[in-house]
């Protein structure tokens, strides 16, 4: 594979991130706004989970932006801040913006959205975050988040209402993201990205999980260089899957 100048992180997804709440109830142990916020003594590993509204930015009037806004990145759409939600995505879709709904679905969420925002149906693009089928494996890595099944409704309901669809399977959480891609690719628009686990010790360590570093451990071992060649091997003809550059990189440097 021709080794490529690699975009990182949200990057590869849009041209501006922004947010209007600190903190996510959905409380990732790998979450890498947890570990800047914490770094910077913003918040601590107990006081992440609870969310701070900056009604400034909320309350901001949005310019037009080229490319895709990116809505959430280091929070999450949840029903306790649904309508807060649903203001700040009608400020930045007024502004002729289009708009990438990144989440971890509620399924009253998405009902709710797509309910609200049938008018910006061509403007908006769902990509919901799905790293692994097992519940247990959800609890344990996004212990506030929704269960598989949820979030599964939640793309089928999007996509049956006409909305753009997109998966991001970023981190995978085991060794089993063909079976997500598998189960739910037909519900998909757009694109499905994989990706790895990023600096995973580094940000259980900071964000308070040293007791989760057997499981570290583990799913390391899972997402092995030799592993992730092997699965893009199986999944490169896809052409609905796309590969972040975690696994970018594992390619430039093997192949």
């Amino acid at each position: 594979m021709k080794e490529e100048k690699l975009k990182f992180g949200t990057e590869e997804w849009c041209s501006k991130t922004t947010n209007y709440i600190s903190g996510c109830s959905n409380d990732c142990k790998y979450c890498y706004a947890k570990q800047i916020a914490i770094r910077f003594g913003r918040k601590t590993p107990a006081t992440w989970v609870n969310e701070e509204i900056n009604h400034k930015v909320l309350n901001k009037k949005f310019g037009r932006v080229s490319g895709k806004v990116m809505f959430p990145s280091t929070h999450d759409i949840t029903p306790t801040n649904l309508n807060y939600s649903i203001q700040f995505l009608k400020n930045i879709l007024s502004a002729g913006n289009e708009v990438l709904i990144v989440t971890k679905p509620h399924l009253e969420v998405v009902e709710k959205l797509c309910e609200e925002f049938v008018d910006y149906k061509d403007k908006i693009l769902f990509r919901f975050t799905i790293g692994s089928m097992d519940n247990n494996t959800l609890k344990f890595w996004e212990p506030g988040a929704t269960t598989y099944e949820e979030r599964k409704k939640s793309v089928i309901h999007a996509f049956e209402k006409g909305y753009q669809t997109s998966l991001s399977c970023e981190p995978m959480l085991d060794d089993n993201v063909e079976s997500v891609v598998n189960e739910l690719q037909d519900y998909i628009t757009e694109t499905i990205w994989i990706g790895k686990m990023n600096f995973l010790k580094g940000r259980l360590a900071i964000n308070g999980h040293v007791e989760s570093m057997q499981k570290a451990n583990e799913l390391i071992e899972m997402q092995s260089d030799e592993k992730i060649i092997a699965l893009v091997e199986r999944l490169k003809d896809n052409p609905k899957i796309r590969f972040k550059e975690s696994i970018k990189k594992v390619l430039n440097k093997n192949l």
